[in-house]
């Protein structure tokens, strides 16, 4: 039996998703305490793997079982295994060839940018901060650039391991809602480091720092070296993916909001 669970998780305390060795990954976390209700070891995989510091409003997950279990055990029970930082909100049997990952049609973040002169204090770790005053409306033109289908060499990690730079972008936006910016944005597939490194290209525009253009010219080069250093993991969620209708899930998207 596959089941697929929707878990949100607050990744300063993780090395990341993925598992890791030495067990710090949310990965790991999860595979220990799914195994201990399924009564086996289980492998999970996940429909985005975020990177250490960076949290999920609504990542997805499956595993494949052959213990037969009350759903509500997948959520209740397995959040009895998990630390504080880690919740699963719900469980659903799925076809045998859902994969959280490879049937995921669009995926989507948020950036949170606090944007004052004091530094954050109630919401550190959980926002990014720029202390300058930031144009929004300047990022939000420069953001709407990169829409469309495109290479993403100049905002992709070095270390990235994606066979193709190019991804298609369906949603790029920045909205101010008090001293917070909500940076948000929708792809197929998203490349290593890549909302990061776009938010600090945005950054350096709200700023004044370059011009609304220089976006477009950072995507012509298709050079890494020429953009803007990649931004602080603490403002990044992982906020959901899509799935096709079919696979029966709730709702596995959820809005971020700075709490």
């Amino acid at each position: 039996m596959r089941i697929a669970l929707g878990i949100e998780y607050a990744g300063t305390s993780f090395c990341g998703f993925q598992s890791q060795p030495t067990g710090c990954g949310v990965q790991d976390a999860l595979e220990r305490a799914v195994g201990a209700i399924a009564g086996h070891p289980v492998t999970v995989a996940a429909a985005g793997r975020t990177d250490a510091g960076v949290h999920a409003a609504l990542q997805v997950i499956h595993f494949d079982t052959t213990a037969v279990r009350p759903l509500g055990a997948w959520v209740r029970g397995t959040n009895a295994h998990l630390p504080p930082s880690v919740a699963v909100l719900f469980a659903q049997p799925v076809a045998a060839d859902f994969h959280a990952r490879f049937a995921a049609t669009a995926r989507h973040y948020t950036y949170l940018l606090l944007n004052r002169p004091e530094r954050p204090g109630l919401l550190t770790g959980r926002v990014g901060w720029y202390h300058r005053p930031l144009d929004a409306h300047a990022m939000d033109t420069a953001a709407r650039i990169l829409l469309g289908r495109h290479d993403f060499t100049s905002f992709r990690a070095a270390q990235c391991q994606a066979k193709s730079p190019v991804k298609t972008l369906q949603r790029a936006a920045v909205n101010a809602r008090g001293d917070v910016l909500h940076l948000e944005f929708t792809a197929d597939a998203f490349l290593h480091h890549m909302v990061r490194n776009i938010v600090g290209a945005l950054v350096a525009i709200g700023a004044g720092k370059a011009p609304v253009s220089w976006i477009a010219d950072l995507l012509a080069a298709r050079d890494r070296t020429r953009a803007a250093p990649t931004f602080a993991a603490d403002g990044l969620y992982f906020a959901g993916a899509d799935y096709a209708a079919r696979f029966g899930l709730p709702p596995t998207v959820r809005p971020v909001v700075a709490r």
